[in-house]
């Protein structure tokens, strides 16, 4: 097992063991003890009581967060016709058809999200065991695969953030950068998290979120009481 390094280490010795700090407590302290010399993602992880193997468990999704990621997102959308020109207009940075599939089959992947509409799907298909793997399919229940690309390349651009249940019931999803000023991550992190909470399945047994943990990129894990957001 690698042992962490001494800065991690440093931080980590900040951290109350076993407290579940209040949100505002939570950013103001991951703030503090991060060590990156580069401006950090901030990123919310969640826990939770579902079985992503049952079908109406299954939590997937897309939100714009309202002060943004603090990244510049790469589009690509296939399109054609009136739709092709509304996606340039709306600045994605690549839009084609065949094109664009032959060049991503040529091994070209320098992008973010990936947009469709929908009759191009049936070509973008094709490209299922690139991009599927890479999490970078277009998808309906994100909002990437719809006839509306104007919107679509606009909700990305403004620092939309999507989000998938895993295996093991894990959401795992970036809300900012440490450069953020507080209010801003709260703000994110609030709306990041109502959406997960509107996403509770039917299904779902017991205590929902059974755990909420902030980090920084390279910082330790701080455990947080949603309720204080």
């Amino acid at each position: 097992m690698s042992k962490h390094g001494k800065k991690y280490t440093e931080a980590l010795k900040q951290v109350e063991k076993n407290k579940t700090y209040a949100a505002d407590e939570a950013v103001a302290l991951l703030k503090k003890i991060d060590y990156a010399k580069f401006d950090a993602t901030v990123e919310v992880a969640y826990n939770l009581s579902v079985d992503p193997k049952q079908a109406d468990q299954q939590i997937r999704g897309a939100v714009v967060l309202p002060n943004g990621t603090g990244k510049t997102q790469r589009v690509i959308v296939f399109a054609e016709g009136p739709q092709a020109k509304a996606a340039e207009e709306a600045g994605a940075d690549v839009v084609g058809s065949d094109d664009l599939v032959q060049r991503i089959q040529d091994g070209w992947l320098d992008f973010d999200v990936a947009v469709a509409t929908p009759p191009m799907m049936a070509k973008v298909g094709r490209l299922g065991r690139v991009l599927g793997p890479k999490g970078l399919m277009p998808n309906p229940k994100t909002g990437t695969v719809t006839m509306d690309v104007t919107k679509a390349v606009n909700d990305v651009k403004a620092g939309q953030v999507t989000y998938r249940v895993d295996k093991a019931g894990l959401i795992h999803a970036p809300i900012g950068k440490v450069s953020f000023d507080d209010a801003k991550l709260l703000e994110n992190f609030k709306a990041f998290n109502d959406v997960i909470l509107r996403a509770r399945p039917a299904a779902a047994k017991g205590n929902y979120m059974k755990s909420v943990t902030l980090t920084s990129t390279f910082g330790p894990g701080l455990a947080v009481d949603t309720n204080t957001l």
